[in-house]
């Protein structure tokens, strides 16, 4: 996920009156398993990622659904293939009312879907999200593009630390927890030191449980969660929720052999990607690790995508790995992710390769903010 700019004025919505939800009929299990993110919250460990939903994901246009009904029915074959799982982008409306008409449309499915949704905080919006009132509304209209009586969990993005007020504002979320909009609350692009000031600050949620989640960018080519990132997490019992797992789509095999000057730089994702590619090591080095991910790949039947995305999924604290999607052509691929494990031998030549590239310094996302790689 990257994020922009979001309208200042949220749209407002009353209270929606809760009703007690009727068992959720059976629904048949695919591939995917799930994991526990919070009390009474499990995940798809894939999440199907919204952010090629929310514009500027076009592409080639003969594989472009990220829009109007196409991209509806695109929803259900990741839910066949138990990718139940939705994150949302940060541009609220276009992903949040996707999702919320394909669940208004299939109320078989509704039940066993969790929608990860955000509350992002940019320039004017960093001022009033310390008044309850702007974060009760920006959360109603969350819930009324979804149509849903309360949100799985809500990730909070805060711009600029040099305003203050994110402690503030992430407990006026939590305090919709008590009025049943909001069930769990997370984090997303947050650095450790804010985390840590979030945590101190008094931030707590049902049952005296602090922060669940954050979701932050972690792959074979950014491995900045490693700089203190998963070490707080395990101490608090926070779980990552990685994006960027295949960076844009650049991290297949589509690319494998490929020259830089032949890649078209078609996508939002893939020019944020590229730009990861070359902080991580370059081009040329890039072709050397797509080609022991292939290796390891052909030692297991699956492809360079489902390695890359395997290494992710077994660092510590990772509950799920976000992958965006502009279509569903590649579902069949992904339900291959858990059908093998990666041995010694496999991380061994994986980690030489990673070795001969440029390890990161800095904390989560403090290079989007102006700060060192």
């Amino acid at each position: 996920m990257e994020v922009k700019q979001e309208p200042a004025a949220a749209p407002t919505g009353g209270d929606v009156k809760m009703e007690e939800a009727a068992p959720a009929p059976p629904f048949p299990q695919g591939p995917v398993p799930k994991a526990p993110l919070a009390e009474g919250l499990e995940v798809s460990r894939i999440i199907k990622g919204c952010w090629q939903l929310s514009g500027g994901h076009d592409g080639e246009r003969a594989t472009n659904r990220t829009k109007g009904q196409a991209a509806i029915d695109d929803f259900q074959p990741f839910v066949l293939a138990g990718i139940t799982t939705f994150d949302t982008a940060d541009i609220y409306g276009p992903s949040e009312q996707l999702i919320g008409r394909y669940l208004s449309s299939h109320p078989a499915e509704k039940p066993h879907v969790q929608v990860l949704t955000k509350f992002c905080c940019f320039g004017d919006a960093m001022r009033q999200a310390t008044d309850a009132r702007y974060v009760e509304q920006s959360i109603d209209g969350s819930r009324q593009r979804l149509q849903v009586d309360s949100l799985d969990l809500v990730q909070f993005y805060w711009h600029d630390y040099s305003r203050k007020g994110y402690v503030e504002a992430a407990q006026n979320l939590a305090a919709l927890q008590a009025k049943g909009k909001v069930k769990h609350v997370g984090a997303t692009n947050f650095d450790v030191q804010r985390l840590q000031e979030m945590v101190e600050g008094g931030v707590k949620i049902v049952n005296n449980q602090a922060l669940y989640s954050t979701a932050v960018q972690y792959s074979l080519l950014d491995r900045r969660p490693d700089n203190g990132m998963i070490e707080f997490c395990a101490k608090h019992d926070i779980k990552l929720l990685p994006y960027g797992v295949l960076a844009g789509g650049l991290l297949t095999d589509k690319y494998l052999d490929a020259k830089v000057d032949s890649v078209k730089i078609d996508t939002y994702s893939k020019s944020k990607y590229a730009s990861v590619i070359g902080q991580a090591g370059g081009w040329e080095w890039f072709q050397s690790l797509l080609k022991e991910l292939s290796e390891v790949g052909k030692r297991h039947g699956v492809s360079i995508a489902d390695v890359a995305c395997r290494w992710v999924l077994d660092r510590p604290q990772v509950a799920g790995v976000i992958i965006g999607a502009r279509n569903a052509n590649h579902v069949g691929d992904l339900e291959k992710v858990f059908s093998f494990e990666m041995d010694d031998a496999d991380r061994e030549r994986i980690n030489k390769v990673l070795a001969a590239g440029r390890q990161a310094e800095g904390d989560c996302y403090t290079w989007e903010r102006g700060g060192k790689w």
